[in-house]
């Protein structure tokens, strides 16, 4: 094994790592490869009957919310939270299942072959370790002596705790690709869907456009029995009826008075002698080019908004603007150099915000929000708050499970994930936005399922006229079929009806032309077919086709014995990979999971509803 392992130095860890791709979505800092039940009761799932306790489970979570939070990229809403925690719960889920896969194979690693592997496989990342290098390249004997001499215990344990993780999923993949050949006539069909062509006349039935709709006759009786016939069609997942009130957070012209006022006394300043840079480094909203004291590079036209660009164009190099308004605030520009529409600007950003009196007033009505309407289980609350603060509650409509609400042009946050665990009549937390607050209520939750007909009427109207004209289609394309086996033209027996082919120009099997693109029946008979012959009617999701081929140009078995070589290990590469993700597909989809985080959710929410339903404190 280890002399396999020597011998595959340079590619272990890298295919492992493409092997495995899509099973280690964070590395969550945790081991769920031991056995044995946890301490913990507070079972979040199980994964084969394996216990996934609180305690592993979140601070699986906190973990990976420390590495999103190290890349840039901080979970900020409920709908964020969501997909976190589920991409944490399936990386558990995928390590479990593969732990059991190699256990059930007996695949373990020993002492010694992580020895051996530490000493002459190197993890990707030391290979670029300056001190390993020699003339820019790694020198394996620079690493291997301070291997040798390391004392750091902590480094140590977590080399070995990589190589004890790698090394079994790479003894898996060896077994599961050990095997897999590619013979020379797989290769030649390969080439020659590569390098095969044909070029085709192509006449396309497409129902709805051939059957016009006044064609159509379709009673309530053929509705009704679409419908009982297709009900699987239109089960819709869960909705929530919802009711809010908003709180606007936009700026008012008093805002944009006082925005514009502090840009004055910032140029003022820039004007009495001041340095631009020190100025936009302490003013500046803009947190990118404040670092740079307000520097943006050069630029061309087009990369800023029109009126910044069109207000830097016009300075002389030197020269500093008046305020310039766009949609991020006013803007102080001082022009460096131009030339055409290209220019290099400094600018200092002064954003129009809350501010002062109307700042007071939209945070006083968000706390009144918060302390009367926010997380109440009282449903008159939020028309309660309503009333005391003078805004209306407003209708927002059904939200399907797993859509995100939208409005006023914006995806409103956590909404979509609270309402699907709420209780009717139960409020929302307060959910900011750039421009609102907002509190919402849980007016009514639709289960999963069926609709009664009169709710999809329409879609269902449709969806059997549009199967009638399928069958109607059906009919053109046999008769086009009878024409053009009596002897009249594709070109004539398509006219009858309307229709024309249209040439395809030459294209192969792995890349067709888009016009038969989706439908590989059709692709099929152009390649199968003798050039001329007109091919029968061939069905596709979309549309009925007729094809014959024009001319053909075959794949060169002089330029194939050239390439065998270099596609043989091209499609062994690949073979070996989709060994592998089958594999780990099958092994994912055989493992029994239980996610009983809603089962905790809904008995906590349960338990809150029996307390006391606090009262408003409005008096009415």
């Amino acid at each position: 094994m280890m002399r396999t392992m020597r011998a595959s130095a340079k590619w272990i860890m890298g295919a492992v790592a493409i092997s495995f791709v899509g099973w280690l979505v964070f590395d969550v800092g945790m081991d769920v490869g031991g056995r044995g039940g946890s301490t913990f009761t507070d079972a979040i799932a199980r994964v084969n009957g394996e216990k996934i306790d609180a305690q592993t489970f979140y601070g699986a979570v906190r973990n990976a919310q420390e590495q999103q939070r190290a890349a840039g990229a901080p979970v900020f809403t409920m709908d964020d939270q969501q997909e976190l925690e589920d991409q944490v719960l399936e990386m558990i889920v995928q390590q479990v299942a593969l732990q059991d896969e190699l256990d059930r194979r007996g695949i373990v690693v020993t002492d010694e072959e992580i020895r051996e592997a530490a000493r002459n496989q190197p993890l990707p990342e030391m290979l670029q370790v300056p001190e390993f290098q020699t003339d820019g390249q790694f020198d394996i004997s620079k690493y291997q002596r301070y291997l040798q001499s390391q004392q750091d215990l902590g480094f140590l344990l977590a080399i070995e705790a990589r190589y004890r993780e790698e090394i079994p999923r790479l003894k898996l993949y060896e077994r599961l690709t050990s095997d897999v050949y590619v013979a020379d006539s797989r290769l030649w069909r390969i080439f020659r869907d590569q390098n095969d062509s044909v070029a085709a006349d192509l006449v396309t039935v497409f129902p709805q456009s051939v059957i016009p709709d006044e064609a159509v006759e379709l009673t309530e009786n053929d509705v009704e029995e679409y419908f009982r016939n297709h009900r699987n069609d239109y089960i819709r997942p869960a909705r929530a009826w919802l009711s809010y009130v908003e709180v606007s957070r936009s700026p008012d012209a008093t805002d944009s008075t006082a925005a514009l006022e502090r840009a004055e006394s910032i140029l003022a300043e820039l004007r009495s002698g001041a340095d631009f840079a020190d100025v936009a480094m302490r003013e500046s909203a803009d947190s990118v080019s404040r670092l740079e004291g307000g520097d943006l590079g050069e630029v061309s036209r087009g990369q800023h908004v029109a009126a910044f660009a069109d207000a830097a164009l016009a300075l002389r190099p030197g020269q500093i603007s008046e305020p310039v308004l766009t949609q991020f605030g006013y803007h102080i520009i001082r022009l460096q150099s131009k030339s055409g529409d290209t220019y290099h600007a400094s600018h200092i950003l002064v954003p129009i915000e809350l501010q002062g009196d109307h700042l007071r007033e939209v945070e006083s009505r968000g706390d009144s929000l918060d302390l009367y309407a926010a997380e109440q289980l009282d449903p008159t609350a939020l028309d309660a708050t309503a009333g005391r603060l003078g805004i209306s509650v407003i209708n927002a409509g059904p939200l399907a499970e797993g859509d995100r609400l939208r409005l006023a042009g914006s995806i409103v946050p956590d909404v979509a994930i609270w309402a699907f665990e709420a209780l009717e009549g139960e409020t929302s937390h307060v959910i900011e936005t750039g421009q609102h607050y907002y509190v919402f209520r849980l007016d009514k939750l639709e289960p999963e399922g069926v609709p009664p007909l009169q709710d999809v009427m329409e879609t269902v109207s449709f969806d059997a006229t549009t199967s009638k004209k399928w069958m109607m289609a059906e009919g053109v394309a046999r008769q086009m079929r009878q024409d053009i086996r009596s002897g009249i033209s594709l070109a004539d027996a398509a006219a009858s009806h309307g229709l024309r082919p249209v040439s395809l120009p030459f294209f192969t099997r792995l890349v067709p032309n888009p016009a038969v693109s989706g439908a590989p029946a059709v692709v099929g008979a152009a390649f199968g077919l003798p050039i001329g012959q007109i091919s029968d009617p061939i069905e596709s999701e979309r549309a009925i086709f007729f094809i014959r081929p024009t001319e053909k140009h075959l794949a060169d078995s002089a330029a194939f014995a050239d390439d065998l070589d270099a596609l043989r290990n091209a499609v062994l590469q690949g073979a070996r990979q989709a060994r592998v993700q089958f594999v780990l597909r099958a092994i994912r989809q055989g493992a029994t999971v239980e996610d009983l985080r809603q089962e905790i959710q809904r008995a906590q929410r349960e338990q809150q509803q029996d307390l006391p339903v606090p009262q408003t404190g409005l008096g009415f």
